[in-house]
């Protein structure tokens, strides 16, 4: 094999060729389509969406630059990812926690939301029904005019939230529910098993999370007992006088309330003395009538 008449010149292109190579690795450019996230704690469970946002820019979006009957990726770029931290359900029909990739078929009226098990794609080319852990129709709602693409968590609640797709003029909602109170109760009955034995605060926190949602009340009134055994605090104080105004049984509520307010005036705020005040004073008068 002959030598290169100009050795050095070859290795100089091999150089500059490697140079190219790592330097378009290296390279970083905007996205048309920038990224975004959204993240939303609904009860105890993180509900996060990674997303591209596309731009309407003058363009037909429905039934054009998106086909109707055709799944879609739901976004740009790589598909939609939506994570849940736990189990949820979507429009009622349950779902396993863990990352999905999100498709969407859109047609003029109902939309079908897909939650596919492989969750890692670069938009839908490769998207594969079979991996499909769930499908829900969804009615497609005018909007106000967006121009990105957006994801909203909307409407709030300790056991549910309405997750939102906004582009163009048109809005996508599906509904997410979790079993917040299950859950917390869960946890609090953990922590009561193995409550150490001057930790008063787990206790109260326990007893009025079962107190205020209305759940296994012989519980609460058990733990908020053990919250006053390790040490009586005008809070757990009034949540015991609370439990037992609901009861029915108004003179004992008056006998915890007062004590609240006495244990209260040394380390509460005033403005909460005084709505234990006027508390005790409303129970004394329908006492006595």
């Amino acid at each position: 094999m002959r030598s290169p008449r100009f050795p050095f010149l070859a290795a100089l292109v091999a150089a500059a060729s490697l140079a190219d190579a790592s330097s378009a690795a290296d390279l970083k450019l905007p996205r048309t389509s920038q990224k975004a996230q959204v993240m939303q704690t609904v009860g105890l469970t993180d509900v996060t969406i990674n997303y591209s946002r596309p731009g309407v820019k003058g363009r037909t979006i429905w039934g054009d630059l998106v086909p109707y009957d055709k799944v879609w990726r739901t976004g740009a770029n790589e598909a939609t990812a939506i994570t849940f931290s736990t189990d949820v359900k979507v429009n009622g029909q349950p779902l396993a926690a863990g990352t999905y990739s999100l498709h969407t078929i859109p047609t003029k009226n109902d939309w079908t939301v897909i939650f596919n098990k492989k969750s890692d794609q670069w938009g839908s080319y490769s998207y594969d029904e079979k991996e499909d852990a769930l499908r829900v129709q969804v009615k497609a709602q005018p909007h106000e005019f967006t121009e990105w693409m957006e994801f909203s968590l909307a409407d709030i609640a300790v056991d549910k939230a309405t997750v939102a797709l906004d582009w163009e003029k048109l809005r996508i909602p599906f509904e997410i529910q979790v079993e917040t109170i299950e859950h917390a109760l869960t946890n609090a009955r953990a922590a009561m098993a193995s409550l150490a034995a001057d930790d008063h605060q787990t206790a109260f926190s326990c007893a009025n999370f079962a107190f205020q949602n209305n759940v296994a009340p012989d519980e609460a009134r058990q733990w908020i007992d053990k919250s006053i055994s390790i040490k009586e605090t005008w809070l757990n104080l009034r949540v015991k006088a609370d439990m037992l105004a609901k009861e029915g049984k108004t003179a004992e509520a008056i006998k915890f309330g007062e004590k609240a307010i006495a244990v209260g005036k040394k380390d509460a705020p005033a403005d909460e003395i005084a709505k234990i005040e006027k508390q005790v004073a409303e129970w004394k008068k329908a006492k006595k009538s």
